[in-house]
């Protein structure tokens, strides 16, 4: 396994972290349509951060003197059904991207880029915590079910995340 291939997995993560970042803030819009704006606001907080996360891989490709090659990145749905879809399938989008970073840290390890395997280990740690979050999310929502008052509740306390770079 050559360095290239290295490569060409890191511009694949690109895409797949700026896809993520266009579903989380199609699933943003969705809630904004339902005038849910604080669930609204963490899926833009969410995007924010999966745009932060391609950029991290696009420096760090960089910086280890990889060619970079943005790809396609393909239109993410744009109609759900309830609230609860849009939670489950935001954690099974984070297990696809856990697997994805996982392909990446073995690659690595199995062709000797301790660096790359190195830089990983942030990438890896995060994804236990963004399925952890998604997890207990998902858990919220279903306590809400089609109690307004929850719902408003729920609303309000996720209105109150913020981005922040890190």
């Amino acid at each position: 396994m050559n360095r290239d291939y290295i490569f060409d997995l890191l511009n694949q993560q690109i895409a797949k972290e700026q896809y993520a970042a266009q579903l989380y803030l199609s699933m943003s819009a969705w809630f904004l349509e339902q005038d849910l704006d604080g669930i609204a606001n963490y899926f833009r907080v969410q995007s924010k951060e999966e745009l932060m996360h391609s950029e991290k891989f696009f420096d760090y490709l960089n910086d280890i003197g990889g060619k970079i090659v943005l790809q396609e990145v393909k239109q993410p749905p744009h109609d759900f059904k309830d609230a609860l879809e849009i939670f489950e399938k935001a954690l099974e989008h984070e297990k696809l991207v856990t697997k994805s970073i996982f392909d990446i840290v073995k690659a690595a390890n199995d062709a000797g880029d301790y660096s790359t395997a190195a830089f990983l280990q942030w990438f890896v740690n995060e994804q236990v915590e963004e399925e952890a979050n998604a997890s207990q999310l998902i858990s919220k929502i279903k306590m809400v079910k089609d109690n307004p008052s929850a719902l408003y509740l729920f609303d309000q306390e996720l209105a109150k995340r913020v981005f922040v770079a890190e």
